[in-house]
């Protein structure tokens, strides 16, 4: 798929921690509750930390226990969605619909949530603006 943002790996390695590389371009995962965003209650927009794009809101932030940030539902037409079998599993990938980076997963276990999906993120993946700087 074609993205609005098209860089080569060497560009995303220089502006990217090899950390950030690994989970973003790589599709690798941090280790649960080590996350900057796991507990933050910040109110403001979370963007991919790739490409800048507005990804979520904070009111759509919940506590899900499962040690990463997790989201309800995304901004709309932000997120770009990939079937993953790796490791065994039947997942959905989430991906920045605008630079195609990796970004976490979606499951539909949001249980009290309105819309049942718990979208599992990566906080290395994401860039918060508080509100009071939007």
């Amino acid at each position: 798929m074609g993205y609005e943002v098209d860089k080569t790996d060497e560009e995303w390695r220089a502006e990217l921690t090899p950390e950030e590389f690994q989970v973003l371009r790589q599709a690798g995962t941090e280790r649960a509750f080590t996350g900057e965003y796991t507990d933050t209650e910040t109110t403001g927009v979370y963007r991919c930390k790739a490409c800048q794009a507005k990804l979520f809101e904070s009111d759509t932030k919940f506590h899900s226990g499962c040690g990463w940030p997790s989201f309800y539902q995304p901004i709309s037409d932000t997120i770009e969605y990939i079937e993953d079998n790796s490791h065994g599993m039947k997942r959905v990938e989430v991906r920045c619909a605008n630079c195609g980076s990796h970004l976490g997963h979606v499951f539909p276990d949001g249980y009290g949530t309105p819309t049942g999906d718990r979208y599992c993120i990566n906080s290395i993946s994401l860039t918060l603006e508080p509100a009071d700087q939007a």
